[in-house]
């Protein structure tokens, strides 16, 4: 095995479709520069010992100086372990580097934030949430990345009790607020409101999860979510905690059976789970349905299956209109979270960060534009804007 491995690698590496990634990668896509001048004995006794232990006495007698004097305040950790990375599964935490590293340039590019990528060589929920919390007063907020469920819930939630800095899983609320805002403008294009429309959604993974409790908590009328057994609901037995939770809060009608049966009437599909949703299933759904088949690089539902059907149609790829990309949420969402020193990421500021994105095109919508694109420039800045501010309202801010 390790000698077809290897032969294959060299393959992609020396010739062929593959080879412009390749040489993209080749030195990884980031790098530490300097934003003060080092150019002789006087720039380094600032920079440097002696001058430097001024200013860490003065942050070890005000502790909050860190923010200004440091790079604490405009800085993230992106982790991962390497379980969940892509589609590609648990690959392990050094070929997870490639995307971290991507994830960090993207933060920079898109919210002007420095990430750092950390990928850990343990899968162990503990030993994570130790490390972090050990690295937290290097940085000013915390990106959890391509972790698996259901240890990425309790990851999150142990660190988001142990530390005063926003920590924020970008799998499942990245998705979500991007989710949102695509499905508040769709609503907007078809006349009809939140709280009118039924979703199903094909998942109960990370992505799943967070969908539903967004869209809960931003009033849509009901939400029916579903894993490999069908629908969750209250009377199901063998459900893990979070499931046990997610069927609780949602499913108001009790429905129960396959996620066939359940798209029946519904308004939305929501697909972040991979497999085939069969064209007799979309056929039923309400006329002038959403069809949001999100999953990479195959669709849960062909965007030319889900045209026949929907009015409106997502996916998850950047060769399609109305891509659900991440990249829309959280760079400006820890942009606005840094600016205010909040402590925390709420529901409040997530969904403040869904309104501001659908809002900036309100008036540019179509069937195939109910999202902006990723290089918009007013993208950013209107979420971080809108965040900041969510964050003031929810009492997290500190400034």
């Amino acid at each position: 095995m390790e000698s077809e491995s290897v032969t294959s690698a060299q393959t992609r590496t020396s010739g062929g479709l593959d080879e412009p990634v390749f040489a993209l990668h080749r030195g990884g896509k980031m790098a530490i520069t300097l934003t003060v001048p080092l150019r002789g004995p006087d720039d380094l006794s600032l920079a440097y010992t002696p001058g430097v232990a001024e200013v860490c006495t003065a942050i070890a007698e005000q502790p909050d100086l860190v923010h200004d004097y440091t790079w604490v305040s405009h800085t993230v950790a992106v982790v991962t372990d390497g379980t969940a990375v892509l589609g590609l599964g648990d690959i392990g935490p050094q070929a997870s580097l490639p995307v971290m590293e991507g994830k960090a340039v993207l933060f920079k590019q898109f919210g002007d934030v420095d990430a750092v990528p950390i990928a850990l060589a343990t899968t162990d929920v503990d030993e994570i949430v130790d490390t972090v919390a050990r690295l937290a007063p290097s940085f000013g907020g915390i990106n959890l990345e391509d972790i698996s469920a259901p240890r990425c819930f309790e990851i999150e939630r142990k660190l988001q009790d142990r530390l005063d800095i926003p920590v924020f899983h970008d799998d499942q609320h990245g998705t979500a607020v991007v989710t949102l805002a695509a499905l508040h403008n769709a609503a907007r294009l078809a006349g009809r409101k939140l709280d009118d429309l039924r979703a199903v959604i094909s998942g109960a993974g990370a992505a799943g999860v967070a969908i539903a409790k967004i869209l809960v908590e931003a009033g849509i009328g009901d939400v029916v979510v579903t894993d490999r057994a069908g629908v969750l609901h209250s009377g199901r037995t063998g459900l893990t905690d979070i499931k046990r939770d997610i069927a609780a809060n949602t499913n108001r009608k009790g429905r129960t059976g396959t996620l066939e049966e359940a798209l029946a009437g519904a308004d939305v599909f929501i697909g972040v789970s991979g497999g085939t949703v069969p064209e007799s299933a979309v056929a039923t759904m309400a006329e002038g349905a959403f069809v949001f088949a999100m999953a990479n690089p195959t669709p849960e539902i062909h965007p030319d299956i889900a045209h026949k059907y929907a009015s409106v149609v997502a996916t998850g790829r950047s060769d399609y209109p109305n891509q659900i990309n991440n990249v829309l949420a959280f760079p400006g969402i820890f942009a606005g979270a840094l600016r205010v020193r909040a402590s925390r990421i709420t529901p409040g500021m997530k969904i403040a960060a869904a309104d501001a994105l659908a809002s900036l095109i309100v008036d540019e919508l179509r069937p195939d534009h109910v999202i902006p694109s990723p290089f918009d420039p007013r993208v950013a800045p209107a979420v971080a804007e809108a965040v900041a501010e969510a964050a003031r309202r929810d009492g997290v801010a500190r400034v």
